[in-house]
This record gives C-alpha cells, structure tokens and sequence, in this order.
C-alpha cells in the first residue's frame, strides 16, 4: 500500500537568485537592493542581460555582516554615551 502522504523532498538550494527573488526573501524594497548593488555592497553576477545575486550575499546580508546603506555612522556624542 503507498503511502498516502510521502515526504516532499527538500529542497535544493540555489545558487543565483533574481533580484525580486533575492528581495523577497531578504524582506527589502526592490529599491533598497538596488541602492546596495550601486553602492558596491551587493556583489552581483551578469547572465545572459540578467542582474543575479548568488545564495552567499543572501546569507551575509542576513547576518547583517555588510556596513549600513550609505556608509551612515552613529554620531560620536551617541557613541560615547554607549561606551561609558
């Protein structure tokens, strides 16, 4: 007897992603993304007239492990408020 409800395979990972896909599941704006590509903080791959982020910015930029958009820092009087 089959069973009725098998197990989906799991799924691969991808390497490229487009850059809605890649939006998507960073939670950004299109916008967003798009600044980060021209600021140089998101490398990116070109195939076939195509802009593709590949699956190991997605992990970076989730960790949070890039500078702010814009190069913006904290103001020196706030940072000296926080270290005491």
């Amino acid at each position: 007897m089959a069973d009725q409800n098998p197990i989906p395979p799991a799924p691969t990972r991808r390497l490229l992603y487009t850059k809605k896909e890649a939006c998507f599941q960073l939670s950004i704006s299109l916008r967003n993304l798009d600044r980060r590509i021209a600021e140089g903080t998101v490398k990116t791959r070109h195939l076939g007239g195509r802009v593709l982020i590949p699956h190991s910015e997605l992990i970076r930029l989730s960790r949070g492990d890039q500078p702010r958009l814009g190069g913006k820092r904290a103001p020196e009087k706030f940072k000296q408020e926080i270290e005491g």
